[in-house]
């Protein structure tokens, strides 16, 4: 499984290659963009083609997964800590009407904690230092002891997927490796084509 994270800034030609790289086969793309309002995310929303909507995840403005059909939502660390006991309500608010709903962690050994919440998968960084955050010094988190599906992030790029696999990730998210490209859907191609070898 690959999923891409937007840029939290747009950047030039945007939209225009979220949907050459749906249309070469993305999988999922979280929509992280912190400085957009829900007016905001509406028009960005509304300018991907309606047909990869369903791929679709939110990181922000979440009412929005069911006014736009998509595949679901995504609560931070942060907020999911905010949320403390209310947070399994959070989820079930989605997952009841069939959406999927994901989560962020630094530490593994978290994970588990929630276990018994209805989560699609957990996004777990950094597993190699990140190629957007290289401050973010890589953890190589071995995951293969953790009994439900884990996507890793950070420093992930074609090169090192067998890596990830071998650590007991489910699958990789990518944002740096795609968007600091010379060419993202260039990278985007070679990504989704390593996937498929390993996984």
């Amino acid at each position: 499984m690959l999923l891409l994270i937007t840029p939290e800034n747009d950047t030039d030609n945007e939209i225009e290659l979220l949907n050459s790289f749906f249309e070469t086969g993305l999988e999922i793309l979280h929509v992280r963009k912190p400085n957009k309002n829900y007016a905001q995310h509406m028009a960005y929303l509304s300018a991907i083609d309606e047909a990869y909507h369903n791929r679709i995840v939110l990181h922000y403005q979440h009412d929005l997964a069911e006014d736009f059909m998509l595949k679901g939502v995504h609560i931070q660390e942060q907020p999911r800590i905010d949320l403390g006991e209310d947070f399994g309500l959070y989820v079930s608010r989605f997952t009841s009407q069939g959406y999927d709903v994901s989560t962020s962690f630094h530490n593994p050994s978290e994970i588990m904690l929630y276990a018994q919440i209805p989560l699609i998968y957990n996004l777990l960084s950094p597993v190699f230092t990140a190629i957007s955050q290289p401050d973010m010094e890589g953890k190589a988190f071995d995951v293969t002891n953790i009994k439900v599906p884990v996507i890793g992030m950070g420093g992930i790029h074609a090169d090192n997927i067998n890596a990830v696999k071998k650590l007991g990730y489910t699958g990789v998210g990518v944002l740096g490796g795609v968007w600091n490209a010379d060419n993202p859907l260039a990278a985007i191609k070679t990504l989704i084509s390593s996937i498929k070898k390993e996984y």
